[in-house]
């Protein structure tokens, strides 16, 4: 099967969500939210990306996460990931039970597509300090792929995180889990590079851009990825292939924001004002552009 074939296969296959020119959508990925170590690349953005979701629970956005929410290569247990990002968890907890809470898996959380797994480690979790079990994400469903379904136009916005382009980081995930948990993990204090992950590989970062383009060239579907930490946000008129970048920046996080019939990409991030008093900051990349404009391109 053709990376082409794979990518319309999940698309075929994937559950839709409607929404209208009312909507507001917020789209992120590639967290890797870890276990508090040093190699968790979260932890140096956690304060930015829990203003930022606070933001967007208060402002009545939902929240779609594609892929690699959770960094489960390099982590065995997802209860020590919640437990030390538990601020996070909780407030994506609210988020998922007002219904504003979608997630798709990538390849660093590739567990998530196994129903058990996730009935066992996010419906509920254990609280220390109530000595009890709370619930998170019961009866959550975590996806491969999700189409956005304008419901006037019936236009649609296919969303997947991206790694299926990729031999390594799809066929052979297992292989490269290992690899990143008992080699380049604890080679990575010494600055060793993990030729694994794509978001340090620009050769691979095109690569992956190129075949998703291809398909929404070939399918006449918008398209929004992560995987490869590069944000991309087309103009009217070329490949509406997008990709709204990582959390993982440095000293940043970026974002695509849908609401009020416009799409554009946001970064998030700490800015000092005169008085020197630091505070977190969102400014728009690129953007705002009609979600319209890019449907009838491809008409």
């Amino acid at each position: 099967m053709s990376f082409l074939e794979r990518i319309n296969k999940i698309y075929k296959t994937s559950d839709e969500i409607i929404f209208d020119d009312n909507s507001k959508i917020v789209l992120m990925s590639d967290c890797h939210r870890g276990d508090g170590s040093w190699a968790d690349t979260f932890s140096n953005n956690q304060n930015i990306y829990f203003s930022a979701l606070y933001h967007y629970y208060y402002k009545n956005f939902t929240y779609i996460e594609l892929g690699d929410g959770d960094e489960l290569w390099e982590n065995r247990k997802i209860s020590d990931i919640i437990r030390e990002h538990s601020d996070v968890f909780w407030l994506l907890s609210k988020f998922y039970s007002e219904n504003r809470l979608y997630c798709i898996y990538g390849n660093h959380d590739m567990v998530k597509k196994d129903n058990k797994f996730i009935k066992n480690n996010l419906y509920k979790y254990f609280d220390e300090r109530q000595n009890k079990e709370i619930p998170l994400f019961e009866n959550i469903q975590i996806h491969e792929g999700l189409i956005l379904k304008h419901k006037i136009t019936n236009d649609k916005i296919f969303l997947v995180h991206g790694h299926q382009v990729e031999y390594l980081n799809n066929d052979l995930w297992i292989v490269a889990r290992f690899l990143i948990r008992y080699f380049w993990r604890p080679l990575e204090i010494f600055g060793v590079t993990d030729i694994t992950r794509t978001a340090k590989n620009y050769k691979k970062k095109y690569s992956i851009a190129k075949i998703l383009s291809e398909w929404v060239k070939k399918e006449k579907h918008m398209l929004i990825a992560g995987h490869n930490h590069r944000p991309v946000f087309p103009e009217v008129g070329e490949t509406p292939y997008f990709n709204d970048g990582s959390c993982v920046h440095p000293r940043c996080i970026t974002a695509i924001e849908i609401s009020e019939g416009f799409i554009k990409l946001v970064k998030w991030s700490e800015k000092a004002d005169l008085d020197g008093k630091l505070y977190i900051a969102r400014e728009i990349l690129a953007g705002p552009r009609k979600i319209n404009d890019y449907f009838n391109t491809l008409h």
